[in-house]
């Protein structure tokens, strides 16, 4: 959205004052169009917060392992154990019931 790449910082989290910054950058008559831009950009900003404080709590949390616990280039990968074969009883002709 080539408003938001412009004029990144007029918009924020706030519904409302997104509008009014719609308002100042560009005419727009439908009220309903404003509105679904605005909150399209106030989601989009959430969102962009929302994703960066996550990065920031993973690396944190990364720094916090200890070094006992924390996987190391010397310890082989665990393979996984093959999956076992069901197994079928066969049953006798002579006990098949009809």
């Amino acid at each position: 959205m080539e408003v938001l790449k412009d004029k990144r910082d007029m918009f924020g989290v706030d519904f409302d004052k997104n509008k009014e910054a719609l308002n100042q950058i560009s005419t727009i008559r439908s009220k309903m169009l404003r509105n679904e831009l605005a909150g399209y950009i106030t989601k989009f900003i959430k969102n962009e917060l929302r994703n960066e404080e996550m990065k920031t709590k993973a690396v944190e949390s990364e720094d916090d392992v200890p070094e006992e616990t924390a996987p190391t280039q010397a310890e082989p990968a665990s393979e996984p154990e093959p999956a076992s074969e069901p197994v079928v009883e066969e049953t006798p002709a002579d006990k098949v019931q009809d």
